[in-house]
């Protein structure tokens, strides 16, 4: 999330193997592990939401006026549902313009900032804490935004089930939950089939930008790019160099505060851009 910002058990047990059993009876139990195996593998190439996985967890927060204004009073005009289906960007902004969609966009100052210089474009954010939604909904409703728009879903549903093919020019996804422990790397969203899912939603030449403070996380994002690169042909690193996956930060990528407090400090942070091909 932008700072600006148990599995279940398997079914029950299965029966134990008789050694004495005949081998027909082996045999059925051999071909019984492989279609769990099987099973196995197909569940772990579905998106995280189709395996009961969340990539993020819903914290309570303290509602300031500004914000509680921005759900009550500005949602119904800017704020978007899984239950509105299916959207046209064009027929939802009243125009043709280049779309951009920005995950867990935090409190939402690096969005605003991007809406409000770059009028010519549309944005839509999606972000599942509602302090963070609601301040942006605030902050658009004060600087007469008409160019953004937000949902407070998960983000995976809302590419799956809202997205049209090929219609985002860029899909922003700046400082996700790292996931540090070993144990929770599969809820990262960066996953194969989350970048599937978004080269499904990219126009041709449109992009998937990823930024993390985290190295580990920042080598997840590469490795991740490359197995999917290196199975199907759909995107290309737009990296400078072929000796490193990463790229400088763009311009259109505003600076947060906790990200300059952080190169003060030496901290670093790692910029990956993959564009999708024809």
């Amino acid at each position: 999330m932008n700072d600006d910002r148990t599995p279940t058990p398997d079914t029950a047990a299965a029966a134990k193997v008789d050694d004495t059993a005949p081998a027909a009876d082996g045999a059925a139990q051999a071909t019984h592990d492989v279609s769990v195996q099987e099973k196995t593998t197909q569940d772990e190439a579905a998106p995280l939401h189709r395996r009961g996985i969340k990539s993020y967890v819903l914290r309570a927060g303290r509602m300031t006026q500004a914000q509680t204004r921005g759900l009550e009073e500005v949602w119904p005009r800017l704020g978007l549902t899984l239950d509105d289906g299916p959207q046209d960007p064009a027929t939802l902004f009243g125009r043709q313009a280049p779309l951009v969609v920005e995950i867990g966009f935090g409190m939402g100052g690096s969005l605003i900032e991007q809406a409000e210089r770059h009028p010519e474009t549309d944005f839509i954010g999606i972000e599942v804490h509602a302090p963070g939604v609601g301040k942006l909904l605030d902050e658009a409703d004060k600087r007469g935004l008409s160019n953004l728009r937000v949902y407070r879903e998960d983000a995976l549903r809302v590419l799956d089930e809202c997205l049209p093919d090929a219609s985002l020019e860029r899909l922003q996804l700046f400082f996700p939950d790292p996931w540090p422990k070993k144990k929770h790397h599969k809820r990262r969203i960066v996953q194969p089939a989350f970048v599937e899912l978004v080269r499904r939603c990219l126009k041709p030449g449109g992009t998937l930008h990823m930024a993390t403070d985290w190295e580990a996380y920042a080598e997840w994002m590469a490795e991740v790019m490359a197995e999917v690169m290196a199975e199907a042909p759909g995107y290309r690193n737009t990296a400078p160099a072929e000796s490193t996956p990463y790229v400088p930060r763009p311009d259109f990528r505003p600076l947060t505060k906790f990200e300059a407090r952080g190169e003060r400090l030496g901290h670093g942070v790692w910029d990956l851009i993959f564009a999708r091909e024809a």
